[in-house]
């Protein structure tokens, strides 16, 4: 295979293979259609293994990079055997898979309505971003403001960034064109930094496709990001940091747990060392790339025992690994077993590996065409793209977690407290009196008014089903700096449920910094 590209400082020889050969003045580059189907099916795969991989050290390791003696499994059969009995591990996977049959069924031009229905209306588990953009669907709100920060205060979760994988491995070599594919879709669940992580991901399964060189990739999509946002500023710390420090990825961990572990909207990553915002864990995944330097094991390892989103991090990591290096150059170590789960359909899809490697590469030659390239006999021909960069968005400008303060009462009738401050957050739990029977999926939902300074804010409605589950009770932002009071009134109680009230997370408008 002959490779044709204008980009000649990226397409140098590596332990990939010699380099491509260049024409002057080229915008496009030209690849066989099994390279590029090999390329696909490295992506997939390579979320996959990198799921499979970290997923029994997921938030086990929170503010602390794991151990080097600590073991984590990886045998012949594991993948299969995971994927059949821990199905809820692979929301990488399924939310992906989500809006690539979407496409598969409504095609190219699917309106954004399209996949926010599909996935609000699907039987998976879902948590964060993801789950409140759900319940906004669910509940008459539309995208982007189900994602908004205002409606979503997981907004800067890490949900899209772990499943905009889709949107690059649809648009090889062209970063702009993944950032368009996803940029609707992002916004159903985040806004801001949320939404960076995806578009910073998507561009690198984008350029990963036409480069074999990491630092090149992930310096490269990191134009895409503007950068008065803290999402940028942290990626171009870690690259800062790679460069100062090279040979040691500990010293650069500690440098970003120093800087960029402060979590700021989500409730349960505030006062707490679980953080699962999108820069952070974007973070781990850049540092597995750049130091693993086109290895993939040391790349797995490191995006692993980085810690937090364990199983997303390497996921993420290994999908643009795997399709720099194509699915016949993951070394074989990291396939093995991996043939027999390729026809187990993902648990709540109707699709398998072997489906998206063909309905990848199906969708991935159409955006080709559509986007100045050509498909000829065995051959493709991509009209590159050097990235663009998006509009400048943050949410929860002038919001600094101050306070969490434990609750735990069970709301029976009304509940009223204090605070100081320009906005709060709520969180609780309804749930059947008795757990007999499983996790309920009914259509009980309670009724609370919400009463800010004496003036009703809302009516919350609170599903005790799972799947359909408001994640935090209530929450209101930008109030005037100052005392404030908040009143819960339970308009529906029932004797087969209860709602109990955990925690009181108070924003200020200034940080509040230990002295010492």
């Amino acid at each position: 295979m002959k490779t044709i590209c204008l980009l000649l400082p990226l397409l140098v020889a590596t332990a990939f293979g010699p380099a491509p050969t260049p024409r002057k003045g080229a915008a496009t580059v030209t690849m066989a259609k099994a390279t590029l189907q090999d390329k696909i099916k490295g992506g997939w795969a390579g979320q996959v293994i990198g799921c499979t991989f970290g997923g029994p050290t997921e938030f086990k390791f929170n503010g602390t990079m794991m151990n080097d003696y600590q073991p984590i499994p990886w045998y012949d059969g594991y993948i299969k055997k995971t994927m059949t009995e821990n199905v809820g591990l692979y929301d990488d996977l399924y939310m992906d898979l989500t809006f690539v049959d979407v496409f598969e069924q409504k095609g190219l031009d699917a309106p954004v309505s399209e996949h926010a229905n599909a996935f609000a209306n699907a039987g998976y588990m879902l948590w964060h971003a993801n789950q409140v953009g759900r319940y906004n669907i669910l509940n008459g709100m539309k995208a982007p403001e189900s994602g908004h920060w205002l409606n979503n205060p997981h907004a800067d979760d890490i949900d899209f960034q772990i499943e905009a994988d889709f949107s690059g491995l649809m648009s090889p070599g062209m970063p702009n064109t993944a950032i368009q594919i996803g940029d609707p879709i992002g916004h159903i669940m985040n806004y801001g930094d949320g939404w960076y992580g995806g578009v910073y991901v998507g561009a690198m399964y984008s350029l990963a496709f036409v480069s074999n060189d990491v630092n090149y990739v992930v310096r490269e999509s990191l134009k895409a990001i503007p950068s008065k946002s803290t999402f940028y500023q942290c990626i171009a710390d870690v690259i800062k940091w790679h460069d100062q420090f090279p040979n040691d990825w500990k010293r650069t961990w500690l440098e970003i747990q120093r800087k960029w572990s402060d979590e700021v909207g989500c409730s349960e990553g505030v006062f707490s060392p679980f953080n699962i915002d999108a820069k952070l864990n974007a973070a781990y995944i850049v540092l597995g790339l750049l130091y693993g330097q086109g290895d993939y094991t040391r790349t797995m390892q490191i995006s692993t025992r980085a810690g937090q989103d364990s199983d997303c991090n390497p996921s993420s990591a290994g999908g643009i690994l795997g399709t720099m290096l194509g699915y016949t150059k993951i070394p074989a170590y990291w396939k093995q077993g991996l043939i027999e789960a390729e026809d187990i359909d993902f648990k709540y899809t109707t699709m398998s590996l072997n489906d998206v490697y063909r309905i990848g590469m199906k969708q991935a030659l159409q955006v080709i065409e559509r986007n100045g390239g050509s498909v000829t006999g065995n051959e493709v021909q991509i009209a590159l793209q050097t990235p663009k960069t998006v509009r400048l968005e943050q949410g929860f400008g002038g919001h600094f977690p101050t306070e969490k303060r434990s609750l735990n009462k069970e709301l029976t009738d009304e509940y009223t407290t204090a605070f100081n401050g320009v906005g709060f957050i709520i969180e609780g739990t309804p749930a059947p009196v008795s757990q007999a029977g499983g996790r309920y999926e009914g259509d009980f939902a309670y009724k609370v008014a919400v009463y800010v300074d004496g003036r009703k804010t809302e009516t919350a409605s609170l599903p005790v089903s799972f799947t359909r589950r408001r994640y935090d009770l209530t929450w209101h932002y930008q109030l005037t700096p100052g005392n404030h009071t908040v009143r819960l009134k339970l308009l529906n109680p029932d004797k087969e449920f209860s709602l109990r009230l955990r925690n009181l997370i108070v924003f200020g408008n200034k940080p509040v910094l230990a002295s010492y």
